[in-house]
């Protein structure tokens, strides 16, 4: 059995110290993102690999709110670990969320951390998430860096199960070329680990923390192209078994029993492809041995590369499409009305069509029809015409004669009623809530009770901040919502509501993956949105995307907010 390296990112054979937990912030008041961004590797199963101590530099007192060069906004803090702290921020000048490395110009760190990330910018390549800023100011020094709202972590997608064949192939070959390519220009990453690899909503594979997040930490390598590539033959190996291959648990995962060794993946969980089983063994082989196994080891990321270049292609499992039904043609249609269907093989006669008039009589005949058929003709749009202009005279008496009823109603409107709302619950797809204990205000029958929203400093539109904020209703029974009307306390340019239909009060998909019942947008205190889409559901998501400007008040200061006061459901 191959011996496995110590200087593997995530493993801690050499480390008894207990490490320092990440705490969080308090919320800002526009609210928390609860990001899938997060850098808090599960450092209870990650050995230094370094040569320094923990850093003993007084933690910087930073909170929510505090501004970096007048443009970067601190919002959440992430990680908090070792004398740096790490942050969610928001870029003023280009109003985008980014991401913030923090820590002391005198931390014994702060020169290897400016060195790394410059070097790591100066790579330019997409599959790296690109740092966009190196600064040492105000004694500190912080690291900017993008941030992928919409990106997954790897961490999240094994949570869910085991990777599909071609889902694992395509992340270990484009993270294997990324980081073949980073070390031909002398950059190492030595902490790859599942948190640290991300994928986006188009299914491209990204790489965070190139460099930086080993400066930051202080873990250096004599090996850092072994190193990347056992770690990432340790991230196929966690795709392809849900299982961490060391004895540690760690990211969310059990790791191998105790005193068994290296097993491969197809000897952990049925069903693993056996080339990317082999290949994860020979990226995690170490000393030139590989595990039953009679291939070399893989010991720098191009030797990965090549080795997966080497391997058949492994293609994207085929659409399942489900069979229309066989189309059912009637007798008639097969031109067989009134006759016998044949007999099965039996050739069907084809009649010979019918001589045509050729004589003086049937010459005679043809004209007879002709001209009767063109009398006919003249004849019905002669009555058709009287026809239409009786019953034109018949329908304006009638609106003569006719007396208007208030009381009256059509059947449309007949049918129409207001739907009783039995509870609600403030929603958050990001962040914190803005008022949970008013929004049972919103349907109280009192205009003088709202539900409110903070107070946000750009507007009209709540992005980059929140993507919208809102409240889940639930009917007394699952109905088809017709209109929905809705009470404001702010006027002013403009506020921008849309309905969803959901499946429960804490709903268990975010707003993309809900249906849409209608939108509908205003500048006045009274909004109505009509569906759209006739849906029958007995939760109804009220969720608001666009606030306006309004002035200070007793809650809060002026800025971009709106509060419900009323709101009714018809169906």
């Amino acid at each position: 059995m191959a011996e496995r390296s110590t200087a593997a990112v995530d493993v801690a054979d050499n480390s008894g110290d207990e490490p320092l937990t990440a705490e969080a912030d308090q919320s800002t008041a526009d609210g928390v993102a609860q990001n899938r961004e997060r850098d808090t590797e599960i450092d209870e199963a990650q050995g230094s690999g370094g040569t320094e101590g923990p850093e003993k530099a007084s933690p910087l007192e930073l909170h929510s709110g505090h501004k970096l060069a007048r443009r970067y906004r601190l919002e959440e803090c992430v990680t908090r670990l070792d004398g740096f702290s790490s942050w969610r921020a928001v870029d003023e000048k280009l109003r985008r969320a980014v991401g913030v490395h923090l820590l002391p110009a005198d931390h014994s760190r702060a020169r290897s951390v400016l060195a790394a990330a410059r070097s790591a910018a100066l790579l330019g390549d997409p599959r790296f998430v690109q740092v966009l800023d190196a600064v040492e100011e105000n004694e500190l020094v912080y690291v900017v860096h993008e941030w992928l709202p919409d990106a997954v972590e790897l961490t999240a997608m094994i949570a869910a199960g085991p990777m599909e064949p071609h889902d694992a192939y395509q992340m270990v070959s484009q993270i294997g070329s990324a980081m073949a390519a980073a070390h031909r220009e002398g950059l190492a990453h030595l902490r790859l680990n599942p948190n640290a690899v991300l994928r986006t909503s188009s299914g491209q594979w990204r790489i965070r923390g190139l460099a930086v997040s080993a400066a930051l930490r202080g873990i250096s390598s004599a090996t850092p192209q072994r190193t990347d590539t056992e770690s990432i033959g340790a991230l196929l190996y966690a795709g392809l078994t849900q299982r961490w291959p060391y004895e540690s648990d760690a990211y969310g995962l059990s790791g191998l029993p105790k005193d068994v060794g290296l097993i491969a993946p197809d000897q952990v969980r049925a069903n693993v492809h056996r080339g990317l089983s082999e290949l994860s063994m020979r990226a995690l082989a170490n000393d030139g041995a590989t595990a039953s196994r009679h291939e070399s080891p893989c010991t720098t990321p191009e030797e990965l590369v090549k080795a997966i270049g080497e391997m058949p292609r492994i293609r994207p499992p085929e659409p399942t499409f489900t069979a229309p039904p066989d189309y059912q043609r009637t007798t008639y249609q097969q031109g067989t009305y009134g006759r016998p269907a044949p007999h099965p093989g039996a050739a069907q006669p084809v009649p010979a069509p019918p001589a045509p008039l050729q004589s003086r009589t049937g010459k005679a005949l043809k004209w007879a029809v002709s001209a009767l058929l063109i009398a006919a003709l003249g004849l019905g749009s002669w009555q058709l015409a009287d026809a239409l202009m009786d019953s034109g005279d018949k329908s304006d008496d009638t609106n003569k004669t006719q007396t208007n009823d208030g009381n009256d109603k059509s059947g449309e409107d007949a049918a129409v009623k207001l739907l009783k709302i039995d509870n609600a619950q403030e929603y958050a797809a990001e962040g914190s809530l803005q008022a949970p204990e008013d929004a049972r205000l919103t349907y109280d029958g009192s205009s003088s009770t709202y539900w409110r929203t903070k107070s946000y400093n750009s507007g009209p539109k709540l992005a980059p901040y929140k993507p919208g904020v809102g409240i889940v209703y639930q009917l007394s029974s699952s109905q088809t919502i017709s209109t929905a009307t809705i009470g404001l306390r702010y006027p002013g340019d403009h506020t921008t509501v849309h309905l969803y239909a959901t499946d429960s009060l804490s709903p268990s998909t975010s707003v993309d993956g809900m249906k849409e019942i209608g939108t509908a947008t205003t500048n006045s205190t009274s909004l109505t949105v009509k569906a759209t889409n006739k849906l029958k559901t007995q939760y109804v998501l009220l969720w608001i995307t666009d606030v306006p400007q309004a002035p200070r008040d007793s809650y809060s200061g002026a800025g971009y907010k709106q509060a419900v006061t009323d709101v009714k459901f018809t169906g």
